[in-house]
């Protein structure tokens, strides 16, 4: 058996690089998830969130769901990092200016791509939206709460972080390998996100202005299965696109009157 494509895979990829991408993201997420909570408004949301999905656990379809979602999602990502990651990345010093414009760079182009896929292939357009009946899993949830956002059919969550990882692959091949902090900074970003966007939240004042904006208008998009705001990192491409939603409808879906 011919091992030599395994060897020079193994010479080339940063495997260890991948393994501290996947520490980081983990500690950044662990470290967060309590460093939000010394603020108080973020423990109210928080404790908001959690009785919703305490109800939500009632249900009897709902806790196996979120194991298969989990399952996979799960799967999806060590897929990611092994095979993906450890050929886009690098340790190599790189300057701070850099990384943050790489974090925004990819976080802009995988939402471009999510905003695409989300509109035609799970809601409307030209392609018919073959992928309506994998979404439809997910609009279960008409006023979703954080724990919401892993309630999807289990090709809706490969399809998410394999786009992510796409983005990453292909933007690598042109711009170079990213530096660590970046593919660390661009996942957390990534998972965090979608899961706040779907936080039902009531404080509506500075400096949370903007995280109860971008809940609302998901949570819009939750109300009608035919209302707007497909993007999921910011409302840019839905503003741009003319599918910014909020509550009134868009395009041929205005709401009259």
């Amino acid at each position: 058996m011919d091992t030599s494509f395994i060897s020079a895979s193994l010479e080339q990829g940063e495997w260890l690089s991948s393994f501290y991408v996947f520490a980081g993201a983990l500690a950044v997420f662990v470290a967060g998830k309590y460093l939000l909570l010394l603020s108080p408004e973020l423990r109210k949301t928080r404790e908001l969130n959690v009785e919703a999905a305490a109800e939500r656990v009632t249900r009897s379809y709902y806790p196996p769901i979120q194991r298969r979602t989990k399952l996979w999602g799960l799967i999806t990502q060590l897929v990611v990092f092994f095979l993906v990651i450890p050929f886009c990345v690098t340790t190599a010093p790189q300057p701070w200016w850099e990384v943050l414009l790489d974090i925004f760079i990819i976080l802009m182009v995988y939402d471009f791509f999510y905003y695409l896929v989300h509109r035609f292939l799970f809601h409307d357009g030209p392609l018919g939206a073959p992928l309506k009946w994998v979404h439809a899993v997910h609009h279960q949830m008409k006023n979703p709460c954080r724990m919401d956002s892993a309630h999807l059919h289990p090709l809706e969550a490969v399809i998410g972080i394999g786009l992510y990882a796409a983005t990453i692959a292909v933007l690598a091949l042109f711009m170079g390998e990213f530096h660590i902090v970046t593919t660390i900074v661009t996942f957390v970003a990534f998972s965090a996100i979608n899961q706040h966007n779907h936080d039902l939240m009531e404080v509506d004042r500075f400096p949370f202005k903007y995280l109860k904006y971008v809940s609302d208008i998901h949570h819009v998009h939750h109300a009608r299965f035919i209302g707007g705001n497909f993007a999921t990192i910011s409302p840019l491409y839905d503003w741009m696109f003319g599918t910014l939603d909020t509550g009134s409808g868009w395009g041929k879906h205005k709401r009259k009157g």
